[in-house]
């Protein structure tokens, strides 16, 4: 097995488990949804499609042969991520400042119209609004935890893909 497959093999294994760990992230969600009853807004519902994206192109990376074809794949990761740090970052504000409103009566027949919604209405169909208070987890909100889900995505991915490949040269 040469260096470089190896390597290759590295990269495919951490997609995988940036994929596991996003769908984990929704489960975690939907637990937090149906047992709990936290009510997901538009602003969550958002940031679960984006953790569901970066989820099935890490899984279709870690799928690829070719440097080129994986390379591609993570930067479509690393586009959703930076996607959903900005939701995220939105959803934040929004819990700081209530008065702002999150745009429920724009966003909800938006969100609600996208095709996942109609196919699993329990986990992407919008039920709550976004300055709604649920206790913290580990004294951050759930809006802070998916922005720090996001931000180490944007970061880890580039920087771990950049490390592999310096070290094959």
């Amino acid at each position: 097995m040469s260096e470089d497959t190896m390597r290759l093999g590295r990269e495919r294994r951490y997609l995988v488990l940036l994929g596991i760990i996003c769908l984990a992230l929704i489960g975690g969600a939907l637990y937090m949804q149906v047992v709990l009853g936290e009510a997901p807004c538009p602003l969550c519902i958002l940031q679960r499609y984006a953790l569901l994206l970066i989820a099935i192109f890490a899984f279709v990376g870690a799928a690829m042969r070719t440097r080129r074809s994986i390379t591609v794949l993570e930067t479509l990761v690393v586009i959703c991520a930076i996607a959903g740090a900005a939701v995220a970052g939105h959803h934040v504000y929004t819990q700081f400042y209530p008065a702002v409103s999150c745009g429920v009566d724009v966003l909800q027949p938006i969100v609600d119209g996208l095709p996942l919604a109609k196919v699993f209405p329990l986990g992407f169909q919008v039920d709550g609004f976004c300055s709604t208070p649920y206790p913290p987890l580990l004294g951050l909100s759930l809006a802070q935890w998916a922005l720090v889900a996001f931000v180490l995505v944007v970061v880890l991915v580039p920087l771990l893909t950049s490390r592999n490949r310096k070290a094959e040269r």
